[in-house]
């Protein structure tokens, strides 16, 4: 493994001789002020409130010490000019502050953005034409963020040359370990975020209160969570199960229906805003996995769907539609759908799920949706015609 001495971040793997004596310090889940087997030399003083978010806990310790537990892997925070402890117990160092940034994991760019952090982020694993991110975009094209090769063959000469502190990267870097191992033996750190993992639509963008303590401002990290969730205080029940009935799919090809899984962050938006998820486990017969959306045949989706009273469209997946003419060309059958002869068919905008900070706005759409005071054009939403 190379070491850069003076990096920012480092990554110790194994003990490397006795620790500072101040005080023990805690591991995940341990009382606060408890002595546990996490390095010694720290004493957590609280831990942070996270009301959402299941994927990822945080430590505060003493001195603005930080540890964090994202999955089987452990992190160490240590603030601007702090000492690291000389034994880690294996957790991967962060040195504040953090600097020249891999961004690989697309969901996380919005939230460093929305924390006023973009600034930090020097390399993006996908080029200008596949951010629907504004501050992204120019980001790219005013030079300030480059394109440093994606997330399965990163460009790591670039990425050493640029002296990059951090990789924070998606799940989907599991499907390749060698590039994870490869860029930790050039000393440089890799965080998988998990946020995709998060059954909770909000839970996702609770996220943001993780990155703003990275970035040294978990005090305004915490404050826009809170201006983003505002409102939602009506909404945070469980639904009382008679709203309408909602179905989110998409056309696929061979006669396939695209539909999310039920207890997943969109099905769970439909009912926070007062809406009935149309599928149940037993209709779809559910598998066990991290995918959050299957296929079913169109007969299946169609004897379902005659139960809707709303159609939301995914056009991530294959693109906006421009009318409900555009949608029946691709099915006709669909025309004798209740939902569609009412005229209670929507399509989300093609970039909705790179605005990580809109499961908040949309939960408020669908609610308009819902109740029947939506307008035609929203952010996120929009009638079909």
């Amino acid at each position: 493994m190379i070491m850069r001495a003076g990096r920012k971040l480092r990554t110790f793997a194994v003990c490397l001789g006795a620790a500072v004596i101040l005080a023990g310090c805690v591991g995940k889940g341990k009382a606060v002020g408890e002595e546990s087997d996490g390095p010694e030399g720290l004493r957590v003083v609280s831990e942070m409130q996270l009301e959402y978010a299941h994927e990822f806990s945080v430590s505060l310790c003493e001195g603005g010490y930080a540890l964090i537990d994202i999955g089987e892997d452990g992190f160490l925070l240590v603030p601007e000019g702090a000492k690291v402890p000389a034994d880690t117990e294996g957790r991967t160092v962060l040195e504040q502050p953090i600097e020249n940034i891999y961004m690989a994991a697309s969901s996380a760019m919005d939230l460093f953005d929305s924390i006023g952090s973009l600034d930090r982020v020097k390399m993006s694993a996908y080029e200008e034409d596949r951010w629907s991110l504004e501050n992204v975009r120019q980001a790219m094209e005013r030079g300030e963020m480059g394109y440093a090769g994606k997330y399965s063959a990163p460009d790591y000469e670039l990425l050493a040359a640029q002296e990059c502190d951090l990789a924070v990267e998606s799940t989907m870097i599991f499907h390749s370990p060698r590039v994870k191992e490869k860029l930790e033996q050039l000393g440089i750190p890799v965080l998988v975020e998990r946020s995709s993992y998060e059954s909770h639509p909000l839970g996702r963008m609770e996220w943001i209160k993780l990155y703003g303590l990275l970035m040294g401002d978990y005090p305004g990290a915490e404050k826009r969570f809170e201006e983003l969730t505002k409102g939602l205080e009506d909404l945070k029940g469980e639904n009382s199960g008679d709203g309408p009935k909602a179905a989110f799919f998409s056309l696929s090809t061979g006669g396939w229906v695209t539909v999310h899984k039920p207890g997943n962050y969109f099905s769970r938006m439909i009912e926070l805003a007062g809406g009935r998820y149309l599928f149940t486990p037993e209709d779809l017969n559910v598998e066990e996995n991290a995918l959050s959306t299957m296929k079913i045949q169109l007969e299946s989706f169609y004897e379902k769907a005659a139960e809707a009273d709303v159609l939301i469209y995914n056009s991530t997946i294959v693109g906006e539609l421009g009318s409900l003419e555009e949608l029946l060309e691709k099915c006709p059958v669909l025309s004798d759908l209740r939902a569609v002869r009412e005229g209670r068919v929507w399509c989300i905008s093609e970039d909705m799920f790179q605005h990580t900070t809109a499961a908040a706005e949309m939960i408020r759409e669908l609610s308009a949706v819902f109740d029947g005071t939506a307008q035609d054009e929203m952010g996120y939403l929009y009638r079909l015609r």
